[in-house]
């Protein structure tokens, strides 16, 4: 409670993270990711990983949803 409460005023800290996850060529394409990145656990961003400097980078920029993938009324 006191780290929700928190987190709202201040922002989340990304003090835990996923494993680097670096996906494959095939999912790559489909995603439009580029590279390794690792995922915050508490708010969901994501961020570039660097395996060579083993440091967590700038964050993902958000992509938009497709029409076909949104799960909006307005699209059906």
């Amino acid at each position: 409670m006191l780290a929700s409460l928190l987190n709202s005023l201040f922002g989340c800290s990304h003090q835990k993270t996923t494993f680097p996850l670096t996906p494959s060529r095939k999912m790559a394409t489909a995603s439009n990711r580029h590279g390794t990145y690792v995922v915050c656990l508490d708010c969901g961003q994501e961020f570039r990983y660097d395996w060579k400097q083993m440091r967590v980078g700038e964050p993902v920029e958000a992509r938009p949803a497709t029409a076909a993938a949104s799960l909006s009324p307005a699209n059906h």
